[in-house]
């Protein structure tokens, strides 16, 4: 059923963008009376799997689910159709338009894709308003498991106070924009201290077995047992606090974990709070030095026990234009970010780029609404700017061509268009390729 729920996710949000995208193309084409031979959901490379034809149009849904397309007539597209193009101009076909109209119709999919988005960040601030986990609340800071991140200079403990010069009001958003950071200054100790990353740091923390970074530092709050765990019987129950091991007072998860490591294979006296009250109970550690008890996911335990702020903030129709346009530039400039990093072969971002796979697991295995529309805003962005990118079978590559005629006042000729667009077509497969190859490189080897 999970499995069911992330796909139905996957293949809506992806639908809905894809559709919308291609809507962006058709409805300056038809308003500038350009014929729209073909509007299609997914490729319908030699069938598809439903079309009809309304018009001079032929609506469809193909079987290959590699993006979506309009073929505009008099246009050499993915399609590779050439061979109305030996004939003379029509006045209906894309050719035969001004510039000027051409560019518009080009750029109409992916000034949809940052509308939805920017639509969808208004949306979702009327809506839902914004629950968010304060960064300057984290008076502990952040605990540091990943031997990568205590190599290049965090310690458990660090509080993050700005990166690149940017300070972050939310706990989210220092997870989002760390990927990004060259710096960062971090309290330590009341004493504020700089660390410079190294400039291959995404790569190494890509081929790490542990990506984690600023991770939320709690008490060791109990949870849920381990199903082979040797403690499933002992008298605990889900919200007791452990405060020592053997008289060893802890106050943090990570204390009972290293306190731990020492009595592998043993029995040892934890000190527990429930509800207020003091209470030893024996547990029994495992040969790798574990309880196997998980510490609790649930929020609302920690803030019930006062251990944790979260923010709500709700807003007004009006008030959330403002804030939802400033996500949208933020997120905008996020992912911009992404692709500097990613473009710079030094950083080793390129080893992080996923496909499919990793689209499909960015999606949750629960339903919630909320999170849909989050994730398919930040996919719109994502798409709109990919297909800005210069590659001839992109709308970018189009809109290159034609911001080249607009202003040497010469087309390019049409056999020229169509070994671009050839090109194109094998750069876009090969990163298709690339892309699709570390998921499964990442699912076989890491």
């Amino acid at each position: 059923m999970e499995i069911a729920i992330k796909i139905g996710q996957f293949l809506l949000s992806l639908s809905l963008l894809i559709v919308l995208h291609e809507f962006g193309h058709y409805f300056p084409a038809k308003l500038f009376k350009t014929r729209v031979e073909k509007f299609f959901l997914f490729f319908d490379v030699k069938f598809s799997l439903f079309q009809k034809k309304i018009g001079e149009t032929i609506y469809g849904i193909g079987w290959l689910p590699l993006g979506g397309y309009v073929k505009i007539s008099g246009m050499i597209d993915e399609s590779m159709d050439t061979d109305a193009m030996a004939e003379e101009p029509k006045e209906w076909e894309f050719r035969s338009k001004p510039a000027w109209q051409r560019l518009i119709i080009m750029l109409g999919g992916v000034t949809v894709n940052f509308l939805i988005a920017w639509f969808i960040y208004i949306g979702m601030m009327a809506f839902y308003g914004e629950t968010f986990i304060a960064n300057d609340t984290m008076q502990d800071g952040y605990e540091i498991t990943n031997p990568l991140m205590k190599e290049v200079g965090f310690q458990s403990g660090d509080k993050v106070i700005s990166m690149n010069g940017v300070e972050y009001e939310k706990y989210t958003d220092i997870r989002a924009n760390f990927i990004l950071a060259n710096e960062v200054v971090v309290e330590r100790n009341g004493v504020e201290k700089t660390i410079v990353l190294p400039q291959d740091f995404l790569g190494r923390l890509t081929d790490a077995e542990d990506r984690s970074t600023f991770e939320l530092r709690f008490p060791y709050i109990i949870g849920e047992f381990n199903e082979t765990s040797l403690n499933k019987d002992a008298d605990v129950v889900e919200g007791d606090r452990v405060i020592a091991i053997n008289g060893q007072p802890v106050r943090f998860g990570e204390d009972v974990r290293a306190i731990n490591e020492g009595f592998k294979g043993q029995t040892v006296t934890a000190t527990i709070l429930r509800e207020d009250v003091k209470k030893q109970i024996e547990l029994k550690v495992d040969n790798d030095g574990k309880l196997g008890i998980y510490p609790t996911n649930k929020m609302s335990i920690y803030t019930e026990q006062g251990f944790l702020d979260i923010t709500r903030k709700n807003y007004s129709f009006s008030e959330s234009i403002g804030v939802g346009s400033s996500m949208f530039v933020d997120k905008m400039g996020w992912y911009w970010g992404q692709l500097q990093k990613i473009f710079t072969p030094s950083t080793g971002a390129y080893k992080g780029v996923g496909g499919f796979k990793a689209i499909y697991d960015i999606f949750p295995d629960t339903w919630v609404w909320e999170n849909f529309w989050g994730i398919t805003a930040i996919l719109s962005i994502m798409l709109g700017v990919l297909n800005l990118m210069p590659i001839p079978a992109l709308d970018g590559g189009h809109v290159l061509f034609l911001v080249y005629e607009m202003i040497t006042g010469r087309k390019p000729g049409d056999k020229f268009l169509e070994y671009a667009q050839i090109v194109g077509f094998f750069i876009l497969i090969a990163l298709v390729l690339f892309a699709n190859g570390n998921d499964i490189y990442r699912a076989l080897f890491k």
